[in-house]
C-alpha cells in the first residue's frame, strides 16, 4: 500500500479537524469528505484540496477509499460505520461507539466477521496527563472523576453520559481492569429530553470504587481524576495537563508517627502543620509531555499506523463496547430515579444489559 486513501464522513465542528489532520499526514491522501450539507462539505473540501460528496455510499460503490474516519451524529454511527465495515474497510468512529448497546455489539460483530479494523475515538487515552498518570496509578482502590462543561448545543441526540461521562468510564475501565459488580446513578435533564448532569458510583469485583460526575450545564470547565491506591494518591488535571503524586514520606513511614509527636509535651503544632507536605507526605510533579502532537493528531496517526501494520489501537471496538455496557447501566439507573415534578427527570427507559463478563487472570 503506497498512499493510504482516506475519507472523512461528516465535517462538522469536529470532523473538519479530522480532515485537516489527515490531509497533513505523510503517506495519506485525503480523497474525499462526505457531508449532507453542501456548503459545509464544499468549503472543507476546497480548503484541503480534495472533493466533496453528498452521499458517503458513493465512496463504497466507487471503491475509492482504503479507510474512513466517521464523525457523524451518534444516532448514525451504526448505519454509516457499519456500511464500510460490511465491505471490509477500516473505520475510526468517534465516541461513543453507537447510540445503544445493541448497535455497538452489531458493529463489533461486523468488524470481527469481516476482519476489519474498528477503532473508537476515546481521545482522552491520548491526553498526555492521563498517559503520564497511568504509569504511576497502580491497583487503584478509589477513583473520583469530574468532567464538566458549558452547554454547547452539540451532541444533543445523546445525553451527558454518552457525551461526556463515557470518557471517564473508559479511563476507569483501563485502570481498574476488573468486571463491574454494581452501579448506582442519578441524573437530570435541563435543556431537553436527555440527561444533562449525572452522578454515578461504580463498584468493581476487585473492590475498587469509582465516583463519576458529569455535567454539560456547568459554567466552568473541568476534566479531573483522583486515584487512591496503597502507594498513595495521584491527581490528574487533564484540562491543564498536570499530574501530582502524593506518597508517604520517610518521616511518616520510619519516624515517630505525627499524632504521637503532637501529643508529646511542648509539641509545636504550627511547625508540625508545615511538615505535613514535604516531610510526612511527599509531593511529586510527574513529567507530562506537552510539546508533541495534540491528542487528536496522535489518535489519527495511530489509526493510519494500525491500518498499515495491522497493530491494535488503544481503543478497539471491544473496549468501546465495554464502556458502552457500563454507560448503559448508568443510564438504566438514572431512569429508575424519578425526579418528582420535574418534566425532564424521567429520562429513558434504557434496557438493562448484563454486567461485563469476568476476564481470565
Amino acid at each position: 500500500m503506497d498512499r493510504l486513501r482516506v475519507a472523512v464522513i461528516g465535517v462538522g465542528a469536529l470532523g473538519r479537524h479530522h480532515a485537516r489532520i489527515l490531509s497533513e499526514i505523510d503517506g495519506v491522501e485525503l480523497v474525499a469528505v462526505a457531508d449532507s450539507q453542501a456548503e459545509r462539505g464544499q468549503e472543507v473540501a476546497t480548503r484541503h484540496q480534495t472533493r466533496w460528496v453528498a452521499d458517503y455510499r458513493d465512496l463504497i460503490a466507487n471503491k475509492t477509499v482504503d479507510a474512513v474516519s466517521v464523525v457523524v451524529p451518534t444516532v448514525a454511527h451504526r448505519t454509516v460505520a457499519g456500511a464500510f465495515l460490511e465491505k471490509g474497510i477500516p473505520v475510526l468512529v468517534e465516541k461513543p461507539l453507537a447510540g445503544n448497546v445493541t448497535q455497538a455489539k452489531e458493529l463489533v460483530e461486523l468488524a470481527r466477521r469481516t476482519k476489519s479494523l474498528l477503532q473508537v475515538g476515546h481521545i482522552e487515552r491520548f491526553n498526555p496527563a492521563f498517559q503520564a498518570a497511568q504509569k504511576v496509578i497502580v491497583s487503584p482502590k478509589y477513583i473520583r472523576c469530574e468532567r464538566t462543561s458549558t452547554y454547547t448545543f452539540r451532541s444533543t441526540d445523546i445525553g451527558v453520559v454518552l457525551d461526556l461521562m463515557i470518557h471517564d468510564i473508559d479511563l476507569v475501565l483501563s485502570l481498574v481492569r476488573s468486571p463491574l459488580r454494581s452501579c448506582e446513578a442519578f441524573g437530570v435533564g435541563v435543556m431537553g429530553q436527555n440527561e444533562d448532569a449525572a452522578q454515578a458510583r461504580l463498584r468493581f469485583e476487585n473492590g475498587c470504587i469509582a465516583d463519576l460526575t458529569a455535567s454539560r450545564i456547568c459554567p466552568t470547565v473541568s476534566r479531573s481524576m483522583t486515584a487512591w491506591s496503597a502507594t498513595g494518591c495521584v491527581t490528574v488535571d487533564m484540562h491543564q495537563r498536570e499530574v501530582k503524586r502524593f506518597s508517604p514520606g520517610q518521616a511518616l513511614t520510619q519516624g515517630t508517627p505525627p499524632l504521637e509527636r503532637v501529643a508529646q509535651p511542648g509539641a509545636d503544632l504550627e511547625a508540625l502543620k508545615k511538615e505535613v507536605f514535604g516531610q510526612f507526605v511527599n509531593i511529586a510533579n510527574e513529567a507530562v509531555e506537552t510539546t508533541g502532537p495534540d491528542a487528536l493528531s496522535q489518535e489519527l496517526r495511530e489509526f493510519v499506523q494500525c491500518v498499515r501494520t495491522g497493530a491494535a489501537p488503544h481503543v478497539d471496538g471491544v473496549q468501546a463496547l465495554e464502556a458502552m455496557i457500563v454507560a448503559n447501566e448508568v443510564l438504566q439507573e438514572i431512569a429508575t430515579h424519578r425526579w418528582d415534578g420535574h418534566p425532564h427527570g424521567a429520562v429513558g427507559p434504557y434496557p438493562r444489559t448484563p454486567f461485563l463478563p469476568k476476564k481470565a487472570g
